[in-house]
């Protein structure tokens, strides 16, 4: 079966949960029987892994014509094969000479969330009709709402079925407060979609509530995880006996809730001084949660690290004893897997879709900052539940592979196709 697939991030280069989940998705899918997947990227960087997928870089792919050398393609985009940018050049399918390209008749993307945002929607499905036109594929997939324009160009060029991946959705990350363009597309796309995935049963309930999808096309796909690599096994935490370590780690935005995690570490300081506080990340609200750190005076017992990728994050979790994550409203929350799978300790939020798959951890209300607080008081002075959590979170987090998503993900394909 053959897959083309739209995405906005990949690893290395990611941004969030959404070029994590990008990856396992396709490699646990790469991983079952015939399927052959194009994965299609507003701007690769050369670096991805394609050992188990091809991706296309809608930078490279011309909508205007040109006629530029072999040899300049293959300097300028040494991981492309030049024969895709011909190959595609036969299916310019109109005028676009009014749009901005550069000298070999390509559009230049950001791959970002940027401020032109919904400019980069745009054209990324102008070229997304190019290749619908120049590939050979069974299905269409789409992951998350910037890419469901492309998805529907797509599907109306070929004919194919459209199945759109629900990452979030925007009542999750405005709190309610919905921007009315993001809920146009995201409402779009998904009216437009044979079927709909959605990354958990909570985002399951709002696609059908909110976006008044019939419950039979919409079903629960959640996320997993990748092993981990030798070297991040080997990884030594930089940990001091006489102080234990509590860490927040993801964006600083009002759907992460990381004013519930100062609240929680303030009522926790008031009863022992002996726990420091990470909250490592970067986000609009960041300076705001260092104000709010410095007027309930533990200052001195908080820190800030960033924005961290890759191996930085692992670093950070090995270091920590506690992880948390206190989501207003999260998707499903892959950070908790990854915590849990290095042998921290784990307290999230009822309101997260990973909730609905993990037993070996503590759960409290988002807004409970007592309960949140009790969780991490425990953890740290008691040994045998730090311990317990420790040990049965990871053997808990191991069963949860890509390659078993990957295999539900086929069948539903094959459902979508008609294929028994």
């Amino acid at each position: 079966m053959k897959v083309l697939m739209f995405g906005w991030e990949f690893p290395p280069h990611i941004l969030g949960g959404l070029g994590t989940a990008s990856f396992g998705l396709t490699r646990g899918l790469a991983q079952q029987r015939d399927v052959d997947i194009t994965f299609c990227l507003p701007k690769p960087w050369g670096d991805e892994d394609q050992s188990f997928m091809k991706i296309l870089g809608m930078n490279t792919i011309p909508v205007v014509w040109r006629n530029p050398d072999s040899e300049l393609l293959k300097n300028r985009y040494p991981w492309m094969d030049p024969q895709d940018y011909f190959r595609c050049r036969e299916h310019i399918y109109s005028d676009f000479g009014y749009l901005y390209t550069d000298d070999i008749g390509c559009i230049g993307f950001s791959g970002r969330y940027t401020d032109n945002i919904y400019e980069e929607i745009n054209n990324y499905s102008i070229v997304a009709g190019v290749v619908a036109r120049s590939e050979q594929y069974d299905i269409i997939h789409s992951h998350d709402w910037v890419t469901y324009p492309a998805g529907i160009h797509a599907k109306m060029v070929s004919g194919k079925p459209l199945v759109i991946h629900v990452h979030a959705t925007d009542f999750d990350r405005s709190r309610g407060n919905v921007n009315p363009t993001v809920f146009s597309i995201e409402k779009n796309g998904m009216d437009h979609a044979d079927h709909i995935m959605c990354v958990s049963e909570l985002t399951r309930q709002t696609v059908i509530n909110k976006y008044h999808q019939d419950p039979r096309k919409v079903s629960t796909m959640h996320n997993a995880l990748e092993p981990l690599t030798q070297e991040i096994q080997d990884i030594v935490p930089d940990k001091k006996p006489y102080e234990k370590v509590v860490t927040f780690l993801g964006r600083i935005t009002m759907q992460k809730g990381p004013e519930y995690f100062v609240e929680a570490a303030a009522l926790v300081l008031k009863r022992t001084h002996d726990i420091r506080f990470c909250m490592a990340g970067s986000g609009d609200m960041m300076n705001d949660m260092i104000r709010m750190v410095a007027h309930r005076g533990i200052a001195d017992r908080f820190h800030f690290p960033g924005f961290m990728r890759g191996k930085q994050v692992y670093e950070c979790l090995k270091a920590s004893d506690v992880y948390i994550m206190p989501s207003v409203s999260e998707p499903f929350g892959i950070s908790p897997l990854e915590a849990m799978q290095c042998e921290v300790p784990t307290i999230i939020s009822k309101q997260s879709g990973c909730a609905e798959i993990l037993e070996k951890c503590i759960k409290t209300d988002y807004w409970d900052i007592h309960a949140m607080a009790d969780a991490i008081y425990a953890i740290c002075n008691y040994p045998s539940l730090y311990e317990y959590l420790k040990i049965e979170g990871k053997k808990e987090v191991d069963a949860i592979t890509w390659d078993k998503v990957g295999e539900r993900v086929l069948k539903r394909y094959k459902k979508v196709l008609g294929i028994k």
